[in-house]
């Protein structure tokens, strides 16, 4: 389990301070999907800087499987378990090695026992990329591709939990559909936990079973997606809710 307890971080911005998350809790289980969502400046990729360890809170901590991740050493152990879906794949992907390459380096870094060449396979497999992929470079993927290998690569260590940071935002309607049908796949045929981030209710809604709304980084609202939608009693949820596309009637 992946739990952030009364999470709190502030950054300095010209000669103030801004609290970007404000006393945050968020528990995530193994095999449960939860959307978190805001407008732009909420808090959202804060709380998944925190969530990775990439970042230390100024107050509370995050705890993987009940154990604080205050150390190298702790946060080590959950990275191999809790692992990390970029928004931009392209940006994320070295632009000088092959796509074997990419998804062998995880591997190595946590000295993860096995063929690490069935490994990389088996994980390019459960994207539904071939083998052909393999020698390829990011320049000779398109978008769906490279957010596959993304996925891949987050999924070649053999994590339990997947933190996505938008990561259909930057594709097309029907390579997102696609992304999205995938993500919703794994999560339920393999049992990972996902924790989705998004402003989009409508990706949201098609893989979370729960979400909680940020604003101004805090949590203005939560419970499960299907009554945040039909009845939001946030008026930022509702400003979510608005921004939904609908067919005229």
């Amino acid at each position: 389990m992946l739990h952030g307890v009364g999470l709190t971080k502030s950054y300095r911005a010209g000669s103030g301070v801004v609290a970007a998350v404000r006393g945050i809790d968020l528990e995530m289980r193994e095999g449960e999907s939860v959307g978190l969502v805001g407008p732009s400046g909420s808090g959202k990729s804060t709380v998944l800087s925190l969530l990775l360890g990439l970042e230390r809170p100024d107050e509370g901590e995050v705890r993987f499987n009940g154990v604080p991740l205050t150390g190298r050493q702790e946060i080590r152990r959950a990275r191999q378990a809790v692992q990390y879906v970029p928004q931009d794949p392209a940006s994320s992907l070295d632009p000088r090695r092959t796509v074997e390459r990419q998804l062998q380096e995880p591997l190595r870094r946590f000295r993860i026992p096995g063929d690490h060449a069935i490994l990389v396979r088996d994980a390019l497999e459960q994207v539904d990329l071939g083998t052909e992929h393999l020698g390829r470079r990011a320049h000779e993927l398109s978008g769906g591709q490279a957010q596959r290998v993304a996925i891949a690569r987050a999924l070649v260590t053999g994590p339990r939990i997947l933190l996505a940071d938008e990561a259909v935002s930057g594709l097309d309607l029907p390579l997102r559909n696609q992304v999205l049908e995938l993500l919703k796949d794994l999560h339920v045929r393999a049992g990972l936990g996902l924790l989705f981030v998004s402003h989009d209710l409508t990706a949201v809604r098609l893989l979370c079973d729960r979400a909680l709304v940020l604003d101004h980084g805090q949590v203005v609202e939560q419970g499960p997606t299907d009554r945040l939608l039909q009845t939001p009693s946030h008026p930022v949820t509702q400003e979510l809710v608005d921004a939904v596309p609908r067919l005229p009637a």
